[in-house]
């Protein structure tokens, strides 16, 4: 076998570039495997050991004013393992260096340090001091984005009285690990904050004493979820309890679980990509390897050299590109997936995101490349070893010639020669023809595929920041007000336009299945927020009944006409049958609308408001800004601008990332597919070309027919690829989608351009380096008659 090893070593480095081009597509096959599977462990790993080691409750419940006294009746649910009350409170903040006002959640902790569900992780500084009730823990991402210092003064209005907070600590939770306003899907970090407080402070503060407001339970072993959450509803509901619910409907803990869950599909369907069309240039290359080298063949046969022996010598053409591909693709992956764990701690906050990297993941990933490579291998090694040894000392059988369509006589001499030569060549090869456009659009449609996500991304801030959302500012109330607010906001000056909306928290019944959602009231569809689909169409309020978004709607299971139970969580706490009056097709989140007047009506509780949209005057928002930091009943304030400029910093970072990878991942596949296409049509195809320039014709025209017919490859694969990525990106769409928030499927021009500019860019490099090689062919080496 020794000698047999030299010769593919031999024929290895001859056939180089080519067996480099396959070890580049396998290679970025395995590194997108490795690095995303390496992400979305590291990412599950990481919040399991967070969740675990600060211990994260497994139910929540937010109430009006509970009596600390319940805390014992909770302990004793069976099922319950531990459990903590707090207090919570929303407040408007005076942040040094912000001008405008920003807001805070505030979180009592004990005034002592001890082990607590929720637990805090304490990056820098120290815990609050009892008897200190000024001092207070901040948020880390808060502290960062307005550059804030341990012993730095935040001012804040709780409960209509103001008071000056001195950040001693900076801490992170479990609880916050996506950390966005009540009510937001985007996170502004300037200008939202978690602060933990003394428990002592916050009861003074807010009038207290005795009470609760929020609550969180860890559950036993085999306790049933649902069970404790109906006791809990059952035990609170005189406490103006707004509804139990479990771990997977926490708002931070979604956004996580969901973001695990897309990079689970995300890891299946690029490396199959690259798998399937690096079977693909193994086994043409091989296949035409075998052809070339029929009598050596036959002289390893009549040597004495097994069929086995044979084919494992063939096999090492499709072994050695793989085992170099596994290699570069393992040290790249990991790599990669290192930078995307850090792409990942601009959005989550982890007390530390551990980067993973297992050699499991790395096995399976060769393990598939080994498997694609046979199968690429197969049909040439059979070939190969099936030969008989005096079949295979004779030329193989020339190709069937016929004239082709173009060779016809009203065609023959409309057509130049050169592209008759280039048509008939490709009628004669229709599938390999039709496989290679197939391979080259493919690498097209990992393109469009891979910036989908960007425009997507870019039409929801478009929907949502521009045409749902047309006010400068949302003022929250920290309870419901009457109507007559109006008067107080209309007074202040630089305040151009103001609407009210009412929030009212309910649940939703219909059959056996149930949600607890917040209804919004509103007294116009077309106001300062508007209530527009995914294709940004105005959608009318119904003059009676509730308006569902098109997937809560799913989720209940409900269709326009039907009749559904509603109940009321707060106030009078009534229960009314409200007919489904339509659905509205929304980007984010599950919501419910109504008249704010039916609204009203229904509850019984007056004409009131939770919180107003305000358009201002920006030569004024200064005054205003600085009267809103003291403004007392205010729970918090939102600027729509500064939360979309927070979010696109975000998203351009990780898409510049991502859309990095995936164009050089898909350039490297259009190289491979249409280099390694013009390389072996040119083995194959040597003599004929070299007789064709003995016979007079040009370099020049030489390389036209060389080269065209990659070219005409290429021009047909671009709109397929188009296609295909436009089904890979409804399959993404589909996949990535969930309650929180829906992809829209929808593509800028910029996306097919970029994709078609890369190809062509591709494509011509490929033609370089052929024609290179076309001009140093040796025409009497070629010409030479094999025996």
């Amino acid at each position: 076998m020794k000698q047999l090893n030299r010769k593919l070593l031999r024929e290895l480095l001859r056939m180089k570039s080519q067996m480099l081009a396959v070890a580049a597509v396998v290679a970025c096959g395995i590194s997108v495997f490795v690095s995303m599977s390496s992400v979305e462990y590291s990412l599950r790993t990481t919040r399991t050991t967070y969740y675990s080691d600060y211990r994260f409750a497994d139910v929540f419940m937010q109430a009006k004013r509970a009596p600390v006294s319940m805390m014992e009746r909770v302990r004793n649910i069976p099922g319950v393992a531990a459990v903590r009350s707090r207090i919570i409170a929303d407040v408007t903040l005076d942040v040094p260096g912000l001008n405008e006002p920003a807001s805070g959640r505030l979180v009592s902790i004990p005034d002592r340090e001890r082990p607590v569900l929720n637990d805090l992780f304490l990056r820098e500084g120290r815990y609050i001091e009892a008897g200190h009730p000024e001092e207070v823990i901040a948020s880390e991402t808060f502290m960062t984005a307005n550059r804030l210092k341990l012993g730095d003064h935040v001012g804040a209005v709780i409960n209509g009285r103001w008071k000056e907070l001195v950040i001693v600590g900076k801490g992170l939770s479990p609880e916050y690990i996506y950390e966005v306003q009540p009510g937001a899907f985007f996170p502004d970090n300037r200008r939202f904050g978690v602060f933990w407080m003394s428990r002592d402070a916050l009861e003074s503060a807010l009038n207290m004493t005795g009470a609760f407001n929020d609550l969180s339970l860890t559950l036993a072993r085999g306790a049933l979820e649902k069970d404790v959450i109906q006791r809990l509803d059952r035990m609170f509901r005189r406490y103006g309890s707004l509804g139990a619910y479990g771990r997977s409907e926490q708002l931070s803990d979604r956004f996580i679980s969901d973001e695990i869950k897309q990079l689970g599909i995300q890891i299946t369907i690029l490396p199959a990509i690259f798998l399937a069309v690096a079977v693909f240039l193994l086994n043409i290359v091989l296949k035409r390897l075998v052809s070339t080298q029929r009598d050596q063949i036959a002289v390893m046969k009549a040597m004495g050299y097994t069929n086995e022996e044979v084919g494992l010598h063939y096999l090492g053409f499709a072994m050695v590109p793989v085992a170099l591909g596994a290699l570069a693709g393992t040290a790249i992956g990991a790599w990669l997936g290192l930078g995307l764990t850090k792409v990942y701690e601009d959005f989550y906050n982890f007390a530390e995101l551990t980067y993973y990297f297992r050699f499991n993941e790395v096995a399976l990933s060769v393990l598939l490349s080994a498997g694609a490579a046979l199968v690429g291998a197969l049909s040439a090694v059979s070939k190969a070893v099936s030969l008989p040894p005096a079949e295979a000392m004779r030329p193989e059988a020339p190709v069937v010639y016929r004239p082709g369509f173009l060779d016809r006589k009203k065609f023959q001499k409309k057509i130049p020669v050169s592209v008759r030569i280039i048509i008939r060549n490709l009628e004669r090869r229709i599938w390999k023809a039709a496989l290679s456009v197939l391979m080259i659009a493919f690498a097209v449609a990992i393109l469009i595929a891979g910036r989908y996500s960007y425009d997507a991304v870019n039409h929801i801030m478009l929907i949502e920041f521009s045409e749902k959302h047309r006010e400068d500012l949302t003022v929250i109330f920290n309870e419901p007000r009457p109507l007559s607010v109006q008067y107080n906001l209309a007074s202040m000056e630089g305040v151009l336009e103001q609407e009210f909306y009412r929030d009212e928290p309910a649940k939703l019944i219909y059959g056996h299945r149930s949600r607890r959602q917040s209804i919004t009231g509103l007294k116009t569809a077309d106001g300062l927020k508007r209530l527009v689909d995914a294709q940004n169409r105005q959608i009318e309020l119904p003059e009676e009944g509730i308006l569902l978004t098109t997937t809560l709607a799913e989720v209940l299971g409900v269709t326009p006409g039907d009749t559904m139970t509603v109940e009321f969580l707060q106030g009078k706490r009534r229960t009314a049958r409200v007919p489904v009056g339509g659905t509205i097709d929304e980007l984010l989140g599950l919501s419910a609308y109504m008249r704010s007047d039916t609204l009203d009506r229904l509850t019984e509780d007056g004409n009131i408001v939770s919180a107003a949209y305000l358009r201002i005057d920006e030569d004024k928002s200064g005054q205003l800004f600085a009267d809103f930091k003291e403004l007392p009943g205010v729970a918090g304030t939102s600027m729509i601008k500064a939360m979309q400029e927070s979010f696109e910093e975000l998203i351009a970072r990780s898409t510049t990332t991502s859309t990095v990878i995936l164009t050089t991942f898909a350039g490297i596949l259009a190289f491979a597919v249409v280099y390694n296409g013009a390389r072996i049509s040119l083995s194959e195809r040597a003599r004929e070309l070299s007789s064709l320039r003995v016979l007079g014709l040009t370099r020049k025209e030489i390389a036209v027919i060389l080269l065209g017919e990659q070219a005409i490859l290429t021009v047909l694969a671009i709109p397929l690829g188009f296609l295909i990525g436009i089904g890979l990106s409804i399959l993404l769409s589909l996949g990535l989608s969930s309650e929180l928030y829906r992809m829209p499927v929808v593509f800028s021009s910029f996306n097919f351009i970029f994709a078609l500019f890369v190809i062509v860019i591709v494509a011509l490099f490929s033609g370089l380096l052929v024609l290179y090689r076309l001009n140093r062919l040796d025409l009497i080496g070629v010409l030479k008659t094999r025996e």
